[in-house]
């Protein structure tokens, strides 16, 4: 007999959460709930119907979600404060998205873990600052990131988290700390705006973060462009095609060929709709189709930025074409969308890859879900059948690519094609800067500086590397020769 693990405290998604008040029988509304053997009449504090509002719109609600992330201890009962701070937090909030409430839950259950595993009594703050639970807690998170385990970023957000939570205790007047739970400082921090100029702020820090220097590599395979992207060369290119090809599986396929040849990122791609690709191109001079995405577009985009996307023609021919085919319209019937917001790109299922701004804001009272739409079936794609396809095919064990890559390789693809026009004196540098920097939507022109010198950083390190071996080769040639 196999013993069980010991339950730990934990997060738990709730597909609804709906918060009501107790109210009189009589008032319109009301219905009758039972509390350990209990009834009380009871109704919502914000009724809409259908989620909708009197314009058709979705009406969002302080009162009403769709997965709710919830902090359990490790006996199964809800962490009350915990919850309670998440709940006002989403309340406070215009236009949530519960991926970001739902790190802090998971912030706040490791939090837990930790106290219970150590019997930390996390309300008390003792006159010995490492006895404190911030402290002891930032330790314990600062030992994990020596071992590898987290990163610092992970880091210094559940610190950030946990401290957010006790400000908000002490702001709301739930609890007075003995001794200060950290010291507040100010930082500057020095970043560059749109234009490439240096700018500096300062912020509100504490003795709790934790500082780990993070110098990006000028002359690494890696670009930083919202995360650290890595540009394929145009073999790995190919075998990213000849993957996809083997797959036979039309949405990857085509989602993937929107990323290389648009630079598009996955929420822009997997949120456009059937409606988008529903007109023939029938002037041949024509090379792309333009397609504004953004707010009031129904494609959504990072930051809700207004942008245009330049399709080739004979791809947004192939979107066409599938939008009509019987595969697509199979999924369709499945979608419980309306035909206006049917998502071009739906799992067997008839479940979209990444929900939309609109659905994540609008309620659904009868939904079961417990996690959310944002592209996981694509990552589990990426690493089950491309990943091992390429590692076998090729024999490259070490074979590393994320979907985002896609982006950073049309950056590249788009400049080096470009720089042989500045190389023949067709174009100027700059006239090329400003137009990657539009077609890659970048809100500063440092970081497309990053794609315009990649190669030729690339270029010089790897000479730097091969005639510093030759050398080191010859030394060793040398010692060798001694040893006879």
């Amino acid at each position: 007999m196999t013993s069980r693990k010991p339950k730990l405290a934990r997060k738990q998604v709730l597909p609804t959460l709906v918060i009501t008040q107790v109210c009189s029988e009589d008032d319109p509304g009301a219905s009758i709930i039972n509390v350990n053997g209990h009834s009380y009449p009871v109704r919502q504090l914000y009724v809409a119907q259908n989620g909708k509002r009197s314009d058709g719109r979705p009406a969002w609600s302080p009162f009403r979600f769709n997965l709710f992330p919830l902090v359990l201890s490790a006996d199964g009962s809800p962490w009350p404060e915990a919850n309670l701070f998440i709940l006002k937090s989403l309340e406070n909030s215009p236009a949530p998205d519960m991926r970001t409430f739902d790190a802090r839950a998971l912030d706040l259950a490791d939090f837990r873990r930790f106290l219970e595993s150590e019997n930390i009594d996390w309300l008390r703050f003792s006159a010995s600052k490492l006895l404190r639970p911030t402290y002891r807690y930032r330790g314990n998170l600062n030992f994990a990131l020596r071992a590898g385990e987290v990163s610092p970023k992970t880091v210094n957000r559940r610190m950030g988290t946990v401290v957010s939570f006790y400000r908000w205790l002490i702001r709301e007047q739930l609890w007075k700390p003995d001794h200060p739970p950290w010291i507040d400082k100010d930082i500057f921090i020095t970043s560059k705006d749109q234009h490439g100029f240096s700018v500096s702020k300062t912020v509100k820090s504490t003795d709790l973060a934790v500082h780990v220097p993070n110098q990006h590599d000028p002359y690494s395979e890696h670009i930083l462009d919202g995360g650290l992207l890595r540009p394929l060369p145009i073999n790995e290119q190919e075998w990213l095609i000849d993957a996809l090809v083997a797959a036979a599986n039309p949405e990857m396929t085509l989602i993937h060929l929107i990323g290389l040849l648009t630079g598009a990122r996955m929420q822009t791609i997997c949120t456009m709709k059937a409606r988008h690709v529903q007109i023939q191109v029938e002037d041949e001079q024509t090379s792309h189709v333009r397609l504004s995405i953004g707010p009031g577009t129904g494609i959504d985009s990072k930051g809700g930025k207004r942008m245009v996307l330049h399709i080739p023609v004979w791809l947004y021919q192939s979107l066409y074409v599938y939008s009509k085919s019987e595969r697509a319209e199979r999924r369709r019937a499945k979608s419980s969308q309306s035909d206006e917001n049917q998502y071009l790109f739906l799992t067997k299922h008839g479940r979209p890859y990444y929900a939309d701004h609109e659905e994540r804001q609008a309620f659904n009272p009868n939904s079961t879900k417990r996690y959310d739409l944002d592209g996981g079936a694509i990552g589990t794609f990426i690493r089950t059948i491309i990943r091992p396809h390429i590692q076998l095919k090729h024999g490259m064990n070490k074979f590393s690519f994320r979907f985002h890559d896609t982006r950073a390789t049309f950056g590249m693809n788009l400049t080096d094609f470009y720089l042989i026009k500045v190389e023949k004196g067709e174009m100027t540098l700059g006239a090329v800067r400003e137009f990657v920097k539009t077609r890659m939507g970048h809100k500063s022109a440092a970081t497309t500086d990053l794609y315009l010198d990649y190669r030729k950083s690339l270029k010089f390190v790897r000479a730097v590397i091969e005639e510093h071996e030759i050398h080191l080769k010859g030394l060793c040639d040398r010692a060798m020769q001694n040893l006879k």
